[in-house]
């Protein structure tokens, strides 16, 4: 079988896109790590397919695979391709409102920049040791340091990610460097890649709603990544985030056909 895809990315975390709206692709575990595999396969931190939403009004549903093959949760450089590609399909023209595994999200482009809604988080745990943990659509551990440039992201991540706390459905694990006023440096390791990626939408989100949790008078922060520099705004009422936008490019890089 050949299957079309298009490869987008998101500040250098990159994404294999399938338009199955005909429901053609067999979600098939290791036929789409095969596909994400960065020597035997395409190479992508995950896969997305684009399928008609019949159930609820929206443009269209974006179903979210790791690279590993195994459905994920939100993924927040994923929704911002998977807007730029649907967009590119025709689904919609300037606003979209589309359905993930977390639920609705908006989103619409301005100056290049794709604007993702993200979902509401009404609790930041802060751990007596030091770091945070909360849900932005994926769970996200973050904690603030010093050494960031120097930092073994994959050991000391990976070991965080499979911690006694965590090992049973695993986080993404966030260190984060306050490099001046709303201005952060975030790394991430990801669960499901189980490596640092470039860049992680739902990572940086956490990281600036926690920083903005400390600082308490921040609406907008500006977070650089490996791949790229993302923004993320919010609003704040009753201990509540809400009306929060990931905003940052995503592009495609290629297109082409594979024999599986």
């Amino acid at each position: 079988m050949k299957i079309f895809f298009e490869k987008y990315q998101g500040t250098g975390n990159d994404f294999v896109m399938i338009d199955n709206r005909s429901l053609f692709f067999p979600k098939e575990t290791d036929l789409i790590a095969h596909l994400c595999h960065r020597r035997f396969g395409i190479g992508a931190d995950g896969l997305i397919l684009i399928e008609h939403e019949t159930s609820v009004p929206a443009d269209f549903r974006m179903v979210y695979y790791n690279a590993n093959g195994k459905e994920g949760s939100m993924c927040g450089n994923g929704g911002r391709c998977a807007v730029a590609f649907a967009k590119s399909l025709g689904l919609f023209e300037k606003e979209t409102q589309f359905l993930a595994s977390d639920g609705f999200h908006e989103a619409f482009f301005k100056e290049k920049l794709v604007y993702l809604k993200m979902k509401d988080v009404n609790e930041i745990e802060k751990n007596p040791k030091g770091y945070y943990f909360l849900d932005t659509g994926s769970p996200h551990y973050v904690e603030f340091v010093q050494n960031l440039e120097k930092m073994n992201v994959f050991e000391k991540g990976k070991a965080i990610r499979y911690n006694e706390r965590f090992c049973e459905k695993g986080t993404n694990v966030n260190f984060v460097k306050i490099l001046g006023e709303n201005l952060l440096q975030v790394r991430t390791y990801e669960r499901g890649v189980e490596d640092e990626t470039y860049s992680c939408g739902t990572g940086v989100t956490a990281s600036a709603l926690v920083y903005a949790m400390r600082k308490q008078d921040v609406q907008k922060v500006q977070i650089k990544t490996l791949g790229g520099d993302l923004w993320v705004s919010f609003q704040r009422k009753n201990g509540i985030f809400y009306n929060i936008f990931l905003a940052g490019r995503a592009e495609k890089v290629f297109e082409g056909q594979i024999e599986v």
